[in-house]
């Protein structure tokens, strides 16, 4: 009788308590990593577009004539992906300087700007 006592094992209850536990750790282990991978995926997309408007406003400078106020725009392929900026240029209270607002979005159908960087140009010499 002794013997029999010491060997008892789990019960289904305890079993299935502990597989509960188990199963609703996992789901936080996954909930929290398809998280990450989302946010990483995100911030390659914003770092990406901040790139592309930076080399529209190096492009700008670079240009031999002075861009005119207004709004320009056009397509960019950077690491494989076509990306759409629209520039607006306007003056400012400088004669000699002119302001330079870059919206980049990850295609045409976009309607939020992923980046929006502003630089300043000066007239070219």
């Amino acid at each position: 009788m002794k013997l029999r006592q010491q060997a008892r094992g789990f019960t289904l209850l305890e079993v299935l308590v502990a597989i509960m536990v188990l199963a609703l750790g996992m789901v936080a282990v996954i909930s929290s990593s398809t998280q990450s991978l989302n946010s990483l995926g995100y911030m390659k997309s914003k770092t990406l577009a901040h790139w592309v408007a930076m080399n529209k406003i190096t492009e700008l400078q670079l240009e031999p004539n002075w861009p005119s106020a207004g709004t320009k725009s056009g397509d960019y392929e950077m690491s494989g992906i076509d990306w759409r900026w629209e520039a607006k240029v306007s003056d400012t209270e400088d004669n000699d300087v002119r302001r330079v607002d870059v919206n980049v979005y990850v295609d045409r159908e976009s309607k939020e700007s992923l980046a929006l960087v502003i630089g300043y140009l000066g007239r070219p010499l």
